[in-house]
C-alpha cells in the first residue's frame, strides 16, 4: 500500500532527544523520503522506502528506530541493520556511530571478519543496534547467548532489499527473519532500496506477506541523462596509435576524459571487469587521474581507491556493479556509463549516485559504441525517465535454501517438530506455496545424507553427527566455487583467476577469452592443480573471443522498445525523409544529439527489407546461417533458440550451432535445413512441449550438471565437488534423478538462464497470429549488426613486441645449472643473463659445459655414476647433447635450453633456424613452450 503520509516538517514525528541533534548533522529540513516516511515509521509500521541514492534513506529508516530506543530500559539487541555488503557495514558503522554517540546508544558491527574477542563481547554485553550481513545473522541464530540477545529485537532494517529479493541469499534471509520472529515475536521491518519495479511484491518479500506501507520516490523524475556516440577526430587517429587500439575506442577515451575534466568527481561505470581493467590501462596511458574498482580486486586495494577518490586525489572512479550500492565515496556530481546499462534499474542505480545535495538532479552520460547499443540506451533512458523499472522477480521456492534452513532450525533448537518447522518455513514469502509433501521429501533427503535424525513416528527432527559441520560450512547460499589460476605461458606469472563455473562450462584448449584487458588463448587446463595455462594473442585484430563472461541480461520490455523504435524510424525513412531529418526526429523524442542519432540510423537506412518489430520476427538466411531477428530479450531468445536447435537436431541427427543476444537468434544449421524449416518449428511446435524439450536438452548440458553439483553440496549429498569430470557429473545426474536435489538444480538453471513460461506464451502468440513471421533471402543490416555484440571493443594492448619482450625477460632472469662434463669437478648455478657468450670451465678451460635445470642434481649424479641403469644412461646422453650445443652455440644454446619443456633435441631445432633478428628467436622459443604445455599431459 502506497503511503502519502507526511507534512511540512516530518521531524516533528520524532521526540525531543532526537530532534535536538538533527541540526548538528546538518538536518535542517527533511528530504522527500524523510518527509513522507518518518511519520509512517514512527508509528512502528512495516515499510518499504524506495528513493534515489544520496537522499538520506539510512537516516530515514534509523531516526524513528533511535527515537524508539532512546530512554528505554534495554538488555539485548533492539535493532538489526542488515546489509548485503561488508563494505556497506563500514559506512553504516561510521554514520550510525555518530548518532549513537549523540543519543547514548551503542552501535556495533558483526560480520565474518569480526574478531573472536569482539564476538564474545557482543554476546556478553549486546549493543543496542547491530549492523550485520545476512550470512552472519544465520550464525547468530545458533548461539545460546546471542539468541537471548536477539529475543529483544524490535526493529530490523534491510538495506538494498532489491539486491536480495532476486537471489537465494534473499530467500535465506526471509527464512532467517521468520526464525527470528519465532524467537522474538513480532518486530518492525523496514526495507530500503534505490530502485524497485514492483514495490508491493518486494514489500511482501520483506514482511512475509504481512501489511507493508510503501514510500516510493521516482528516481527518474530527477534524472538528466544524455546518450552519446563520440565523433572520431584526427586527434583520435593519433591517440589510437599511442593506445594500440582502434580510432573509435580512442574517441571514447578522449570524450570520457573531457567529461571527467569538466566535473569535480565522476563515477565511470562499465559492465564487465575486463572492460574496467582495459579502460583503466588506457586512462593511465594518457595520464588521467582515474582509479579502478571491481570485485576481483583485494579488499585493501578497493578501500585504498575508495579513500583516495573520496579525498579528491582521483578525478574519477572506474567501476563495475561494485559501486552500484551505497558505498560512501563522497559527493558525486556526474556519472558516465560506458555502453548500454542493459536494464533500467541499473541506470537508475548508477546515475542515481550523482547529485542529491538536497534537490540536485542526477546527471549522467551514456557512451554508446554501435547501433544496438545506442537504440538500447535510448530506450532505457526513456523508460527510466518514466519510472518504468523492471519488476523484481523474487527468487521463489529454492529447495536447497529450505534444506539449509531446516538444519539452521535444528542448530538453534536442538530438536523441533516437523510440522512446526514447516509452519515457520512457509511464513516466508518465497516459500508460501511450498507443499507439505515437498517439505517432507527435503527432510528425508537430509536424513539420508546424515544431516539430521528423522523420527517418522514422533514427527520430530533432531541433530545428527553431521549437523554442526554442515551448517557452518554452508552459512551462505552463495555457491562454494573453486577458482582456477590463469598462468601466462610466456611470462610464467599468474595473470588472474577464472571461476570454476566458467571453466567447466565454457573453457577448452584453443578457446579465446579476455582477462586483464588482454586477449588470451587457452593452451591447457589442469583440473587437479586448478590452473589454466594461456598464451597471449599476438595479433588480436582478427580474433573474436569465444566467451567473455556472463552478460547482464536485457529484459523483454527493453528489447521490445528497441524493436518498436527501429520500426518507427524505418517508417519515417519510408515517408521520404533523409537521414538528417530522421535524426532530428529522433533527437526530439530522446535525449541524444544528431551525430549519435545519425550513426545509429545508418543501419536502419540500409535495412530496406522487412523490419523486425515488437510483434514481428524476421527470419533471414545465407548458406547454413539462419538468423531470427527477434526483439524479445536475452532470456526468451536463449530459451527459444534452445527449443529450435533441439528440435532441428532431433529431426536431422546433427548438432545445431546457437548464439543469441537480445535481438537475434543465430543458428548454424545442418545441410538441407532452410529458413522454411525454422518457420515450421515456430508455427507447429506445441507450446506445452517446450518445458519437456528444454529439460531434455539441459540433461545433456554441463550447466545443469554443474548446478546439480552445487545444489547437492547444499543438500549435504556431496562434501565438495570440483565439477571437472564429465564422467563423474553424468553419474551424479543419474544418481540424483527423481530427488529434490535434481528438481532444485533444474529449477535454478531455468530461473537464472531461461524464460520457459514466457517462451511458451510467445509461441502461442505466433501460432495465434499475434506475432507475425517474415522471411528474407540473404543477410540484412540489422541481422548482421549483432556480430560484434559479444566482442570486447577494447582490443588487447599486448601486441607481438610486448609478448617477445616478456618471454625474453623471463628467460634472462631464470637460473641454469652449468656443469663441466670434461673434468666433472666444476658446476655453478647462474642467471641466464650473467652467462658469458661462451661458457668455459675455470678448472680445465673446457667449453664442454652442459646447461641444465637448477634442480637437475640427479643428472649430475647420473653422469658421475660408474655403473648406470637405463634411466641414468638417458640422462647422461641428454647432458652430453646439451653440452655439445653449448660448445657449438654458446649462450644462445643456454637460452634455448632454459625454455620450458625444451630439451636438447628441440633446442637444436630452434637454433638451426635462419632468422633476421633476435625477436624471431624468442618467438620460436615461445611456440615450442606452448607446444609443450599442450602435450605435457601425455609425457611420462
Amino acid at each position: 500500500m502506497e503511503s502519502n503520509a507526511g507534512g511540512v516538517d516530518a521531524f516533528t514525528a520524532l521526540d525531543a532527544p532526537v530532534r535536538s541533534v538533527l541540526s548538528k548533522r546538518g538536518f535542517t529540513t527533511p528530504t522527500e523520503p524523510q518527509r513522507r516516511a518518518l511519520p509512517v515509521l514512527a508509528t512502528g509500521s512495516n515499510a518499504l522506502i524506495v528513493a534515489p541514492t544520496g537522499t538520506g534513506k539510512t537516516e530515514t529508516a534509523m531516526l524513528p528506530v533511535f527515537d524508539a530506543l532512546v530512554g528505554t530500559d534495554r538488555h539485548g539487541i533492539s535493532a538489526l541493520y542488515v546489509t548485503p555488503l561488508r563494505a556497506l557495514n563500514r559506512d553504516m558503522q561510521d554514520r550510525l556511530e555518530w548518532w549513537g554517540g549523540q543519543l547514548d546508544l551503542e552501535i556495533d558491527v558483526r560480520h565474518g571478519d569480526t574478531t573472536q574477542y569482539q564476538r564474545t563481547k557482543q554476546a556478553d554485553d549486546p549493543p543496542d543496534v547491530l549492523v550485520t550481513t545476512p550470512e552472519t545473522l544465520q550464525a547468530m541464530l545458533t548461539g545460546s547467548k546471542l539468541r537471548r540477545a536477539l529475543s529483544d529485537i524490535e526493529h530490523v532494517v534491510v538495506d538494498e532489499v532489491h539486491e536480495l529479493a532476486g537471489s537465494k541469499r534473499g530467500a535465506q534471509l526471509t527464512l532467517a527473519l521468520e526464525r527470528l520472529r519465532a524467537l522474538a515475536g513480532s518486530f518492525q521491518r523496514i526495507g530500503l532500496s534505490a530502485t524497485v519495479g514492483d514495490p508491493d511484491t518486494v514489500g511482501r518479500f520483506l514482511t512475509g506477506n504481512r501489511a507493508c506501507e510503501t514510500v516510493t520516490i521516482n528516481a527518474g523524475s530527477a534524472l538528466d541523462v544524455r546518450v552519446r556516440t563520440p565523433e572520431i577526430t584526427a586527434e583520435d587517429e593519433q591517440l589510437a596509435g599511442q593506445l594500440l587500439t582502434e580510432a573509435d575506442i580512442a574517441s571514447h577515451v578522449r570524450v570520457m576524459r573531457e567529461i571527467i575534466d569538466e566535473h569535480e568527481s565522476t563515477l565511470l561505470f562499465v559492465n564487465t571487469r575486463q572492460t574496467a581493467e582495459a579502460l583503466g590501462s588506457r586512462f593511465k596511458a594518457v595520464g588521467a587521474s582515474v582509479g579502478v574498482h571491481h570485485g576481483s580486486l583485494s579488499k585493501t586495494a578497493r578501500i585504498d581507491v575508495e579513500d583516495r577518490f573520496k579525498d579528491g586525489e582521483l578525478d574519477a572512479l572506474l567501476c563495475t556493479s561494485s559501486m552500484e550500492l551505497g558505498i560512501d565515496v563522497g559527493h558525486i556530481d556526474h556519472v558516465i556509463q560506458y555502453s548500454s546499462p542493459r536494464q533500467v534499474s541499473r541506470l537508475l542505480q548508477r546515475v542515481g549516485r550523482a547529485g542529491h545535495r538536497r534537490n540536485d538532479r542526477s546527471t549522467g552520460t551514456i557512451i554508446t559504441t554501435r547501433p544496438d547499443d545506442t537504440f538500447e540506451a535510448l530506450a532505457i533512458a526513456d523508460r527510466a525517465t518514466d519510472g518504468a523499472v523492471e519488476p523484481t522477480t523474487v527468487h521463489e521456492g529454492s529447495l536447497d535454501t529450505v534444506a539449509n534452513q531446516i538444519v539452521g532450525l535444528l542448530m538453534g533448537h536442538g530438536e523441533i517438530g516437523a510440522r512446526r518447522a514447516y509452519e515457520i518455513t512457509t511464513r516466508a514469502f518465497p516459500f508460501r506455496d511450498l507443499t507439505a509433501d515437498t517439505f517432507r521429501e527435503i527432510i528425508r533427503e537430509l536424513s539420508s545424507n546424515r544431516l539430521l535424525w528423522l523420527d517418522e513416528d514422533a514427527d520430530r527432527l533432531e541433530k545428527s553427527g553431521g549437523t554442526w559441520k554442515y551448517f557452518y560450512d554452508n552459512l551462505s547460499m552463495i555457491p562454494d566455487e573453486t577458482t582456477y589460476g590463469v598462468e601466462d605461458v610466456a611470462s610464467g606469472h599468474q595473470i588472474g583467476t577464472l571461476d570454476e563455473r566458467f571453466v567447466v562450462n565454457f573453457a577448452e584448449p584453443g578457446e579465446v577469452f579476455i582477462q586483464r584487458g588482454e586477449m588470451w588463448r587457452i593452451v591447457e587446463i589442469d583440473e587437479e592443480e586448478g590452473s589454466v595455462t594461456v598464451s597471449p594473442i599476438e595479433d588480436p585484430g582478427g580474433e573474436v573471443p569465444s566467451w567473455t563472461g556472463q552478460e547482464i541480461p536485457v529484459p523483454y520490455a527493453v528489447a521490445q522498445d528497441v524493436g518498436s523504435l527501429r520500426a518507427s524510424a524505418r517508417q519515417t525513412f519510408d515517408a521520404g525523409n533523409s537521414r538528417e531529418t530522421v535524426a532530428r526526429w529522433l533527437c526530439e523524442r530522446y535525449p541524444t544529439d544528431e551525430h549519435t542519432a545519425s550513426e545509429a540510423l545508418a543501419q536502419i537506412e540500409r535495412h530496406t527489407e522487412a523490419m523486425p518489430d515488437a510483434d514481428r520476427i524476421v527470419v533471414e538466411s545465407h548458406g547454413r546461417e539462419v538468423v531470427l531477428n527477434a526483439p524479445f530479450g536475452h532470456k526468451i531468445n536463449d530459451t527459444l533458440g534452445r527449443v529450435i536447435s533441439a528440435l532441428i537436431g532431433q529431426r536431422t541427427g546433427s548438432s545445431v550451432g546457437l548464439e543469441t543476444d537480445p535481438y537475434r537468434i543465430e543458428l548454424e544449421v545442418p545441410r538441407g535445413i532452410s529458413q522454411g524449416d525454422i518457420v515450421d518449428v515456430l508455427e507447429t511446435t506445441t507450446p506445452e512441449h517446450v518445458a519437456g524439450v528444454i529439460e531434455l536438452g539441459l540433461k545433456r548440458s554441463d550447466v545443469l550438471k554443474f548446478t546439480l553439483a552445487q545444489v547437492a553440496a547444499k543438500f549435504g549429498a556431496l562434501k565438495r565437488w570440483r565439477g571437472s569430470s564429465s564422467f563423474g557429473r553424468s553419474r551424479m545426474l543419474d544418481a540424483l534423478a527423481d530427488t529434490p536435489v535434481y528438481e532444485e538444480a533444474l529449477r535454478e538453471v531455468q530461473y537464472e538462464e531461461l524464460a520457459v513460461s514466457e517462451t511458451i506464451d510467445l509461441l502461442r502468440r505466433v501460432q495465434d497470429g499475434d506475432v507475425a513471421i517474415s522471411t528474407v533471402s540473404g543477410r540484412t543490416p540489422i541481422g548482421t549488426g549483432g556480430r560484434s555484440s559479444g566482442r570486447e571493443l577494447l582490443t588487447p594492448e599486448n601486441a607481438d613486441a610486448s609478448v617477445v619482450q616478456t618471454v625474453k625477460e623471463r628467460i634472462q632472469d631464470d637460473r641454469m645449472l652449468l656443469v663441466c662434463l670434461h673434468c666433472l669437478d666444476w658446476k655453478r648455478t647462474q642467471q641466464v643473463k650473467r652467462v658469458p657468450d661462451q661458457p668455459q670451465c675455470p678448472n680445465c678451460d673446457s667449453t664442454q659445459i652442459a646447461a641444465l635445470n637448477p634442480w637437475a642434481d640427479e643428472v649430475v649424479d647420473a653422469v658421475n655414476a660408474t655403473e648406470k641403469d637405463d634411466e641414468q644412461e638417458k640422462m647422461t646422453e641428454r647432458a652430453y647433447r646439451a653440452a655439445n650445443l653449448v660448445q657449438s652455440h654458446g649462450k644462445q644454446a643456454v637460452i634455448a635450453l632454459a625454455a620450458r619443456g625444451v630439451g636438447p633435441h628441440n633446442a637444436a631445432r630452434i637454433i638451426a633456424k635462419l632468422r633476421e633478428n633476435e625477436a624471431d628467436f624468442y618467438r620460436d622459443i615461445l611456440s615450442q613452450e606452448q607446444q609443450y604445455a599442450r602435450t605435457k599431459a601425455f609425457w611420462d
